[in-house]
């Protein structure tokens, strides 16, 4: 990196604009490889871009901090964005009070499950205490699942790395998994990917179908909801 260049980026580094800059750059380049190559759920934008933004901040040496100070304008648009997914879920409403039973016992099942398998396959490996305390909110929102980390002794920060990868992992994979096991309701898909990869998992849905979509976004915020509330009553049981 020659010395003119050198100034000229640190200089643009500084800027709050370039963060943001960068952000919108790495997923626009990931949407198009996503579009380009057929839309396989392997190539998500979401990963393409993680992985764009990962390797051009080791390259340049930026510190997250620094980045992320331009970065948070789009992190603040993920409460509106969740806000939205009203929108399909409305139109979907009628077959949303047909279903409340089942996805009722979904939630439970599929909220239970995904955390208590998480904790019990980092036990098995050694994980740390903090470290299985961080894993137990994975597939709930950020901001929820960084919130009750804290809450339970969890370390917010390894959580949101979790969260992120349980995403990305889900909805890269989730499509092949539920026609592995022969699911082929929406609605049932929907719920599935939204309770297990909350708002990654939601955008995969809502790209492929409507009605998978609306209920992805209802599994998503059912999930944080029930998390937010049982997790730490079961920490207290277990640990109080």
């Amino acid at each position: 990196m020659s010395a003119d260049f050198r100034e000229i980026w640190v200089y643009l580094s500084a800027s709050p604009l370039a963060g943001l800059t960068l952000t919108l750059v790495a997923y626009q380049i990931g949407l198009w490889i996503f579009e380009r190559f057929g839309r396989r759920p392997v190539l998500n934008p979401v990963l393409i871009a993680v992985l764009l933004l990962a390797a051009v901040l080791s390259v340049t040496g930026v510190e997250y901090r620094t980045y992320f100070e331009g970065a948070q304008f789009v992190h603040f648009l993920l409460g509106p964005a969740t806000v939205a997914l009203a929108v399909p879920l409305y139109n979907q409403f009628h077959q949303v009070r047909r279903s409340a039973l089942a996805m009722i016992v979904a939630l439970l099942v599929g909220s239970a499950a995904s955390a208590l398998t998480a904790v019990a396959i980092a036990w098995a490996f050694g994980g740390s205490m903090p470290t299985l305390l961080s894993l137990a909110p994975k597939s709930v929102t950020s901001p929820i699942a960084m919130g009750v980390s804290e809450q339970i002794g969890g370390l917010p920060s390894l959580t949101a790395v979790f969260v992120i990868l349980t995403g990305i992992i889900a909805a890269t994979l989730g499509t092949w998994v539920l026609n592995l096991i022969r699911v082929k309701d929406w609605r049932a898909r929907g719920f599935g990917m939204g309770v297990a990869a909350h708002g990654i998992g939601t955008a995969r849905a809502l790209q492929v179908n409507e009605v998978a979509g609306a209920f992805a976004g209802l599994g998503m915020g059912l999930n944080g909801l029930a998390t937010a509330i049982l997790l730490p009553i079961l920490y207290r049981l277990i640990f109080g």
